[in-house]
């Protein structure tokens, strides 16, 4: 990754941090972006620039892509982590501002920072997009519809991105996780075996590769990532 410029969305949330010690551990230039989010976030990373935004408005996005290209005259790859949970009604007892929060952390912030950023990483030659979906997104789940639509759209959106821009080698690809060992879920689920989850450090591994040379030729791709195999 030396001489990339990386932007990190959700930077400092439960996988966006273990992705950004990754890519800033590989010797990438990491822009690391959420609301809330300052140097010692990162103590100690000389090649970590924050940038507090709010995704989910399009200025936001354009902001922060705008920042980027103006300090760094490039984009090379996009990370987006960004996005949120909430569960446990079904479809028809599922309120309005459920539905309007999933569409929002997980379908229309993806969409405004990928139409901000597209330009700029078509620019680069071998753009790399890399977003975070979810493994639910391949089959519906009862009780978790505004989530599950709203991770499902994102993996179109970011095909759809592919198919869009292969000509300017600009690969674009969806990591579905299954449960992740972070804090948040711990404190969510307390009664589960956290053994069995997956580690976010596998999620930055892929995340990292994805975005390098040697996957030039992946692009489209839905790549599930769940539990080890015994």
């Amino acid at each position: 990754m030396k001489d990339k410029i990386v932007l990190i969305t959700g930077a400092n949330g439960g996988l966006g941090t273990s992705v950004m010690q990754r890519f800033l551990s590989a010797g990438a230039m990491v822009i690391g972006v959420s609301r809330k989010i300052a140097p010692g976030d990162f103590p100690g990373a000389s090649k970590f620039v924050p940038m507090p935004a709010d995704l989910t408005k399009p200025e936001g996005a354009r902001s922060v892509t705008d920042a980027v290209v103006r300090q760094f005259s490039k984009l090379d790859v996009l990370v987006h982590i960004l996005g949120g949970f909430a569960g446990g009604q079904s479809i028809a007892d599922t309120d309005d501002e459920t539905w309007t929060q999933m569409q929002s952390l997980n379908l229309n912030a993806a969409f405004y920072v990928l139409r901000a950023a597209i330009p700029h990483l078509r620019r680069s030659g071998s753009g790399r997009i890399v977003a975070i979906g979810s493994l639910t997104a391949a089959q519906p789940h009862p009780g978790l519809g505004a989530y599950v639509v709203s991770k499902a759209a994102l993996a179109m959106l970011v095909q759809t991105v592919a198919a869009e821009n292969k000509d300017a080698g600009l690969t674009a690809n969806a990591i579905l996780p299954g449960t992740m060992d972070t804090p948040a879920n711990r404190k969510a689920m307390p009664g589960s075996d956290f053994s069995k989850w997956l580690p976010p450090g596998e999620v930055a591994e892929l995340a990292l590769w994805l975005a390098g040379d040697k996957a030039g030729y992946v692009t489209g791709a839905l790549i599930p990532i769940d539990e080890k195999n015994a």
